[in-house]
């Protein structure tokens, strides 16, 4: 199943290194709440700890607006582990290991012949459907303030014009 707006967005569980442990986590287990699966090509590289270090000063922000960040990519939760911990700093949210690259591919981010994930990102609604996606090459990182301006227009329930911010004039009901 690839990744469609509107539609399911596609399970998975998998481990995940966070708060200082390795365990399971489920996009399931996220339901009530908006989720921004963000995926990322390797650890211990250049643009990936700037994105991961932008999604955790913005953590407060995401958890206003009910959502759960997930980071992914494609390196062990071990690897996660060990970048976090000699590089990172304290992560406010868990980094998934999608070692198997089959979260990569039902997300349709995944470069087969080199084995790792464009920067993808996913808007996941409470009821657990694609609200937004957005993929880049490798080399450019993605703006955090704008995943929350998006987040925040999905909120409003409104038809939200080019650059709005709340408070801002919408055009009426979606």
């Amino acid at each position: 199943m690839v990744a469609q707006i509107g539609k399911p967005a596609p399970e998975f569980t998998a481990p995940a290194f966070f708060n200082g442990e390795i365990s399971e986590v489920s996009l399931k287990s996220y339901r009530g709440k908006w989720v921004v699966l963000f995926f990322y090509p390797l650890d211990f590289t250049f643009v990936c700890p700037t994105e991961i270090i932008g999604f955790s000063q913005h953590k407060a922000e995401f958890d206003k607006l009910n959502a759960q960040i997930l980071g992914t990519s494609v390196d062990s939760a071990y690897s996660h582990k060990a970048w976090s911990e000699s590089s990172l700093g304290k992560i406010d949210f868990p980094l998934v290991s999608d070692i198997s690259h089959r979260i990569s591919r039902d997300y349709g981010v995944l470069i087969e012949e080199k084995g790792i994930s464009l920067r993808g990102l996913f808007l996941i609604d409470p009821d657990g459907n694609l609200r937004s996606y957005l993929v880049n090459d490798l080399s450019v990182g993605r703006n955090v303030e704008e995943i929350v301006r998006l987040l925040q227009a999905f909120q409003s329930g409104e038809l939200c014009p080019v650059g709005w911010k709340p408070g801002e004039k919408t055009l009426g009901k979606a």
